[in-house]
């Protein structure tokens, strides 16, 4: 299953592609699709809070000081400045959905 984000490409390089809408004033609706074997760079950031959307593929993501597995239908909350970063451990693509408050930190 894919969502169409309706956005622009904001992000694009061998690990990954990241969409983002940012149509409404205080969120941003992103996807990314991150190819396997491969990790998004691990950053935090204060006063933004973030919700990732599981939808396809596996790997893990990195939550501060504790690394879980995710798969499809996980959804993980990132609370105001907490590390976060997420691994495709998998041979196929990884692809989530991330709601961001506030404008992208890039």
């Amino acid at each position: 299953k894919e969502f169409k984000v309706n956005g622009k490409i904001v992000k694009q390089d061998d690990r990954y592609i990241v969409e983002d809408n940012t149509t409404l004033k205080n969120l941003v609706l992103s996807s990314t699709r991150l190819n396997p074997g491969k990790e998004t760079t691990g950053h935090k950031h204060k006063g933004h809070e973030e919700i990732y959307f599981f939808v396809s593929g596996g790997g893990e993501m990195e939550l501060d000081k504790d690394k879980f597995s995710v798969e499809p239908g996980d959804i993980v909350l990132v609370k105001d400045g907490a590390f976060h970063k997420v691994y495709n451990t998998t041979k196929q693509e990884l692809y989530f959905i991330c709601v961001l408050q506030g404008e992208r930190q890039l």
